[in-house]
């Protein structure tokens, strides 16, 4: 397996140690009481770091991959498979948290089963897609909003902010997320235009 590879699969190992800061035990608290406090006031800081190393393997694997000219159908399968693990699963612990509305994380799995749809009737034709440049292009909105909303908790504490300062950056996540699902539905548009034909066959 080449080094590409190797990072994309790396992605998807870190994901569980991203949640782990970001959530606390929901099951036995007094046992693990000071765990949740680390978690309650730093936890995030952490998770967000995790998070924005996985990130960072997304933009190497493919320009690993392009520059040793080693790009492999298994790199254009998992490459996405990964991006999606990562950002779904983030999302979700974010509509956990209250941060994010379920309708976002909605319309972002929705986007991806259509394409994974759209990948498996390829696949049947012996056609691996990979990810467009509108895709990827999507990829990073959604990763820049998501980092946003990890940080937005630590600034806000950090800096003390409160009423208008505090709402200030909370506007910006907003906005953040907003682009993201915008794109997330140009991107699943581009995907089915240019992909019809498998649908018609």
């Amino acid at each position: 397996m080449n080094l590409p590879n190797k990072l994309t699969i790396l992605r998807m190992i870190m994901i569980p140690f991203v949640l782990l800061f970001m959530l606390p035990v929901p099951f036995a608290t007094e046992l693990f009481s000071g765990w949740n406090q680390f978690i309650a006031d730093w936890g995030m800081l952490v998770a967000v770091i995790l998070f924005s190393l996985a990130s960072l393997t997304d933009m190497l694997d493919g320009k690993i991959a392009r520059s040793r000219n080693i790009v492999t159908n298994l790199g254009k399968f998992l490459d996405p498979i990964a991006d999606k693990m990562l950002v779904i699963s983030i999302l979700i612990a974010l509509v956990q948290t209250g941060r994010v509305h379920a309708i976002v994380t909605i319309i972002i799995i929705m986007r991806e089963f259509m394409v994974t749809g759209i990948r498996l009737l390829a696949s049947d034709h012996g056609v691996v897609i990979a990810a467009s440049n509108v895709g990827k292009a999507k990829t990073v909105t959604q990763m820049i909003a998501i980092i946003w909303l990890m940080i937005e908790p630590i600034l806000i504490k950090i800096l003390s902010l409160s009423g208008a300062a505090a709402s200030a950056v909370i506007w910006v996540g907003n906005i953040a997320v907003l682009i993201a699902v915008v794109m997330t539905l140009v991107s699943g548009y581009d995907y089915l235009r240019k992909n019809l034909s498998f649908l018609k066959s």
